[in-house]
């Protein structure tokens, strides 16, 4: 195909905030992991497929299959959409008390 790109499993762009290799990010409609360290505005790799463990509130049990979504906020995966952008889907449950959960991004 004379039109292709790149798979697209890694965007490289603008950071648009100082980021850890692991973090959740936001750009526009962006959202992914950062695959290192950026500081504001430097290029970031950001990782927008495959399965990651991400933060999540604590007190929320997070089913098999669940669509979970992040609240910049917090910095938190949730199940509550209000409000917040859509991550992915629970891999595994997270029961309530947990720190995190397994997601597959999309």
């Amino acid at each position: 195909m004379k039109n292709y790109i790149q798979p697209g499993d890694t965007l490289t762009m603008p950071s648009p905030a100082a980021v850890a290799s692991g973090d959740v990010v936001i750009v526009g409609a962006f959202i992914g992991i950062a695959a290192g360290d950026a500081a504001s505005g430097a290029d970031l790799d950001l990782v927008t497929k495959g399965v990651f463990s991400v933060p999540k509130v604590n007190a929320q049990a997070i089913g098999l299959g669940a669509v979970v979504y992040y609240d910049a906020t917090t910095e938190l995966a949730t199940t509550t959409s209000s409000g917040n952008t859509r991550l992915g889907i629970a891999t595994a449950a997270a029961a309530n008390p947990s720190a995190s959960v397994h997601v597959k991004l999309g």
